[in-house]
């Protein structure tokens, strides 16, 4: 199943179930992916995760009823999953900029956000520089912290922040960026900011040494500033290059993002010329 039908697909379920109990695992299930990899391509894809799209769907939908029913509060803030009224209130105002209360009232304006459709594009007709690649396994060092799959565009930059902020960037370099979830079912995964192990290397309090299995990788080539070049490479991986590459399909739960050392050029990560990589496990089909 290519990428934008499983969306579509997932959508479809998310909009028939939409004040139901929805799980990332069942949802990933009716499109046949693991949640590691659905959770990942459907946030390149869309821009935002599934739990906010669900978010935002429930309270539009909630915010309509208001306006449309004379249902009371309480009432509509439990079929659309919240279990207080004070919990309903504010993801609501957070939303809508405007409290359950004014807007029965009729005394503000109210946000819509519509649900996903998925149309067919022209695209493709560009280059994307990868190769394959069998790596034994190896050991990195760093820091590791479990995020929530729902938080991570902010608790990711957040991580490397603090890295560097307290000066844990000055005791290992920041080669890689990695993503962990062995059971490619969880709502949570490990990040690591790491570099490679060095066993004669005393390691300092806080940081971790973890075995990155003997996997076939798939390595594409980012090159240009960050992180846009990597946030496109991404989105053009789980668009484009995973529905037409016949051979292969993803191995395992992991994902890896190698960066080079942004010293070796003049504008840092902000050079033309800044090169990076993601390398994502494979195999035969």
């Amino acid at each position: 199943m290519e990428w934008t039908e499983c969306i579509s697909k997932a959508i479809g379920y998310i909009e028939d179930n939409i004040t139901e109990t929805l799980t990332i695992q069942d949802i990933a299930q009716q499109v046949a992916v693991s949640p590691f990899y659905f959770q990942k391509g459907f946030a390149m894809l869309c821009g935002f995760t599934v739990g906010e799209y669900i978010k935002k769907r429930r309270l539009t939908l909630a915010g309509s009823e208001l306006v449309a029913t004379d249902r009371k509060i309480i009432d509509i803030a439990l079929k659309y999953g919240y279990d207080s009224p004070d919990s309903f209130a504010k993801a609501f105002t957070r939303f809508h900029n405007a409290t359950p209360a004014s807007v029965r009232k009729g005394e503000v304006m109210i946000k819509s956000f519509a649900s996903l459709k998925i149309k067919l594009t022209l695209e493709g007709g560009y280059t994307m520089d990868y190769k394959i690649v069998d790596k034994d396994a190896f050991t990195i060092i760093g820091i590791a912290k479990v995020l929530k799959y729902e938080d991570a565009m902010k608790t990711v930059p957040q991580l490397w922040t603090e890295f560097h902020q307290t000066g844990k960037s000055e005791l290992i370099c920041s080669m890689y960026g990695v993503n962990i979830d062995e059971s490619m079912g969880g709502n949570e995964f490990e990040y690591l900011i790491a570099d490679n192990y060095n066993p004669a290397m005393d390691i300092p309090d806080g940081f971790v040494t973890k075995v990155i299995p003997k996997f076939t990788w798939a390595v594409f080539a980012c090159k240009g500033p960050m992180p846009q070049v990597m946030q496109d490479v991404n989105k053009k991986i789980f668009s484009e290059w995973l529905p037409g590459f016949q051979e292969y399909e993803i191995a395992a739960g992991y994902n890896i993002e190698m960066y080079n050392d942004p010293a070796a050029y003049p504008q840092g990560t902000q050079d033309e010329n800044y090169y990076s990589e993601v390398w994502i496990p494979v195999r035969k089909k």
